[in-house]
This record gives C-alpha cells, structure tokens and sequence, in this order.
C-alpha cells in the first residue's frame, strides 16, 4: 500500500521532461530525410535523389546508410516512386543501393527459410550492381554481408565481403554491426572471437564514433541468443556506450539506436536513474532493435519508460518533496 502511495504520489513528478507518449516515434527520419522523402506519396523523387548523391558526394557514410535503409523500407510498403527514379536515372548509384538494400529486406521477410535463400540469391545481381556502381562506397557491402548471412555463406567469402568493407570505410558502424551478426550465426565463430571482434573495433575509433556501441550490442546479442559467456563484458559495455552518449547532443538521431540497446541493457541490470537519463537523450527516437525482441517496438519502448519512472518513484520516501533531485 505504501509503494503504491509513492508511486502515486511522485510518478508524474519523475521523468515529467520526457517526450509525451504520441511524440514518439518509430525509427524516425532525420530532418533531411524527412524533407526529401515529404513529396514521395505523389511521385517526387528528385529531392531525395538529390540528398543521397550529397551523402555519398561528401562521403557521409552512416548518415547515408540509415537513408537506404529507411528508403528501402519505404519501398516495400508500396507506391511506384522508385520504379520512377529508376527509370529517369537507370546508371544512378544511389538508386542502386536502394533496390538492392530493398531486395534483401524483402527476402529476409519470407515465410520460409528455402524461399528466403531463392530470393536472397535473386538479390545477387542488384548487390553486385550498387556496388560496382559506387566504388567507394561501404553500404552496397554492408548489404551483401547481410546476404552472405541469410546464405549461410562460407567463412571465407564472408572474410572477402568484410575486406571491401572496411578499404572503404574501417569504422562504418552498419557493416560493423553486419559482420557482428554473421559472426552470431557462424557455427566457426567462438564466444571469444565474437566479442573479441566488438571489443577490438571499439578500441580503434575516436570518441562519438558508433562503433564504440558495438560490445554492447555484442553483449545483448549474446544474452539473446544463449551464447554464454557475456556476463563479465556487460558493465564495461554499458559504460562505453554511456560514453558514446555523451558525446551526442540529446535528442540526436545518429545515435538512437546504441541508445535504445542501452537501456535495454540498464533496465535489465536495474540501474533505474541511468536509464531514465537514457530515456532522456534519446528523446522521441524509439528504435525496432532491441524492442522487437520482446513486443511490438514502439509499446515495449513506451512500457519500458514507464516502468522506470514507478520504479523511482517506488524508491523515494513518501511525503518527500515532489520534483526532488531524485527526478
């Protein structure tokens, strides 16, 4: 009765900073990419045929992959904007690596393993293509990882796919986060050589890099699949991402993603403070992964943070006084 006084009492008073739960949002667009992307319901695609070519022209190489992804998503959910461009542009390599990002998405979403593999090796074509259509660019590799994984691909063609990843980019966190998967599900891969390949990738980049969250992710992946082993890494994994946070401005879009593991990870070590701070610098970005994991994304992101404000509030004396650094 006493806990339920508390949390009654001092609930709206614990993260009342946060976003309101209708402003967040799904694996939202950055601001760019939701203004080129406004037009595409009526078949404009040039605004953002015009920001994938500056992303690639400026070599923005992780703000480029989480347009192709967005974009290859948008695709699947229909309209004919892309079929447009391609036709308009049919040498572009931007819409090269949309269509082949699009293909392998598409096959990985089928309702069996022998017709994901059929469609997967359908993909082929388009992958190569946007890769050769764009030679510096690291996310055509970052998708035929992903293939190569769904393919249960040899060690050894997976070791020639990463090489052409990282001559392009060393630190490019989607093939990082890529190559960390199909390590997952290489039976040749050991506990040891999978988060040894995290922990050697974030020990290479500067601070802010994204690559720092990816012992984290490292970490939740192996807990999630039953890998043992991990335990010992959590903490320190949990600290490097908090690093990474840091650096970020609240509220960022790059960031969201290795933020959304975070608390996953800090509400799972009960550290309820840190990850309502998490709640905080993440702000409306809620992320598909983790949550998909455990629920429909966005519910399971807005459950989760209201579940950390009761269990700070539960924590805090009765008759304290409301709005207390304890917020």
């Amino acid at each position: 009765m006493v806990a339920m006084s508390r949390m009654l009492r001092h609930v709206p008073h614990i993260g009342a900073d946060l976003p309101p739960d209708d402003a967040v949002l799904l694996d939202a667009p950055d601001d760019r990419l939701a203004a080129a992307t406004a037009r595409l319901d009526d078949g404009d695609f040039k605004p953002v045929a015009e920001l994938l070519a500056w992303t690639r022209d400026a070599a923005w190489w992780e703000t480029r992959d989480r347009h192709v992804a967005w974009l290859a998503e948008r695709h699947l959910e229909g309209g004919t904007w892309l079929r447009e461009w391609l036709d308009a542009d049919p040498d572009s390599p931007d819409v090269a690596v949309v269509r082949a990002e699009a293909a392998v998405r598409h096959a990985w979403r089928a309702p069996s393993a022998a017709d994901r593999v059929a469609l997967l090796r359908e993909a082929g074509p388009l992958v190569r293509d946007a890769a050769e259509a764009s030679t510096g660019d690291p996310v055509p590799w970052r998708t035929a990882i992903t293939r190569a994984r769904g393919l249960r691909a040899q060690r050894e063609d997976f070791d020639g796919l990463w090489a052409q990843a990282v001559a392009r980019s060393p630190h490019h966190f989607g093939c990082h986060v890529s190559a960390l998967r199909f390590l997952r599900d290489d039976e040749q891969c050991g506990q040891e050589e999978f988060l040894a390949f995290a922990a050697d990738a974030a020990d290479s980049v500067l601070p802010g890099s994204l690559v720092l969250g990816l012992p984290l992710i490292a970490v939740y992946e192996s807990l999630l699949s039953g890998r043992p082993g991990a335990a010992s890494y959590v903490d320190s994994a949990i600290t490097a991402a908090q690093e990474l946070s840091a650096w970020h401005s609240r509220g960022d879009r790059e960031p969201a993603e290795v933020r959304n593991v975070l608390i996953q990870m800090l509400i799972l070590r009960k550290r309820w403070a840190e990850a309502l701070d998490q709640f905080r610098a993440t702000g409306i970005h809620a992320t598909a992964f983790p949550w998909r994991h455990t629920g429909e994304p966005r519910r399971e992101f807005l459950e989760m943070r209201t579940g950390v404000r009761v269990q700070l509030a539960s924590g805090v004396r009765l008759w304290a006084k409301p709005g207390g650094p304890y917020t």
